[in-house]
């Protein structure tokens, strides 16, 4: 038997849903399909599809250059679906990176003034570090999908009535 490799994108994909097997009450449950809510979010919306306390994993529909975004810790980004690059700078303003006590990625108002730390291209499957206390921006030529490992903070989106199923 052969087994076919299939791989979803925003343009076509099957949503899917929740199988429980045994006498599980399936109101326990809740199940979201990353390429349906980047298929239904604005470009750069960073909207939450799981949640482990503080630690959360949005997902982001990338159309072409994002704000610019500066974390006081690391996070990760997990392209899903076409290709992008990541542009960072350390800032030169002590005033641009986040008090101690804000959690979760920050948005800036403006490319903030450093030093140019260069850029990662990535393609579907790639994992890229956003190093903490480093401004980012993400810039992605065609519609792309990417998932952030970071912590619930001002720019995270959560809708969950609005993406999962029961």
């Amino acid at each position: 038997m052969t087994a076919n490799t299939v791989f979803a994108s925003t343009e076509n994909y099957v949503k899917g849903g929740v199988e429980i097997t045994g006498k599980e009450d399936p109101s326990h449950y809740l199940f979201s399909n990353m390429f349906d809510v980047a298929a239904k979010a604005q470009p750069w919306e960073r909207v939450v599809i799981a949640k482990n306390l503080e630690f959360v994993i949005e997902c982001v529909r990338a159309e072409g250059s994002s704000p610019w975004y500066v974390c006081a810790h690391d996070e990760t980004a997990l392209l899903m679906q076409g290709s992008m690059s990541c542009h960072f700078i350390q800032p030169s303003d002590n005033g641009v990176l986040p008090a101690d006590d804000v959690e979760g990625a920050v948005l800036l108002d403006a490319e903030p003034s450093g030093k140019t730390m260069g850029y990662v291209k990535a393609q579907r499957g790639h994992l890229s570090l956003l190093p903490a206390n480093a401004a980012y921006q993400f810039r992605a030529d065609e519609v792309s999908v990417i998932l952030i490992q970071s912590v619930l903070g001002n720019v995270s989106v959560e809708k969950w009535a609005d993406i999962c199923q029961r």
